[in-house]
């Protein structure tokens, strides 16, 4: 591999938006393969028959923070993706899924306010960092759960080559509501 660099970058037009709408939860097992394009997208996945991607609907105080670790002294880079995700409300089956979470480490795939689906803990999976099952104080305060989940890989989490939902069945995956 080289490290050469390849190209520039202009300043951007001032279009973005932050924010995350989305998080898919996906079983490690399910995925035995994905492969990526020549511009390090996500083109396709494959594994088990069906690859369910658990959908989740993001509101909010949600992020998807990426930091690179460099050591020149050690030849290393490694990259921590950390995801932070607030969901709003109680229920008994989303907090039986939310345990079974922390006793995993799934795949997710995030998506952005701008379109963008981000792959995260492609090669080692994600673990649940830490989760807040809240109550709030006064009755305007969250309900809910706070959570942070956190992947190390070698690289920062790729984008796929979808554009929206249709684009990730497509890739391979069955979306669940």
């Amino acid at each position: 591999m080289s490290c050469d660099l390849t190209a520039g970058r202009a300043e951007l037009c001032k279009d973005q938006v932050g924010g995350l709408r989305r998080m898919y939860l996906v079983n490690y097992a399910d995925i035995t393969s994905v492969t990526l394009d020549s511009e390090e997208r996500v083109s396709s996945i494959t594994g088990a028959s069906t690859i369910n991607a658990f959908r989740y609907e993001l509101k909010g105080q949600n992020n998807l923070e990426q930091t690179v670790t460099t050591s020149r002294d050690n030849g290393t880079t490694a990259v921590e993706q950390t995801l932070t995700a607030v969901l709003k409300s109680q229920n008994a089956t989303t907090h039986k899924e939310l345990k079974m979470l922390s006793y995993g480490r799934p795949r997710v795939i995030v998506e952005d306010y701008n379109g963008n689906y981000f792959f995260m803990g492609e090669e080692h999976g994600v673990e649940l960092a830490t989760m807040a099952i809240s109550t709030g104080t006064t009755m305007a305060d969250l309900t809910g759960y706070s959570l942070t989940l956190s992947a190390m890989e070698r690289t920062p989490a790729p984008f796929m080559d979808a554009t929206d939902e249709a684009g990730l069945v497509t890739l391979g995956l069955t979306i669940v509501s």
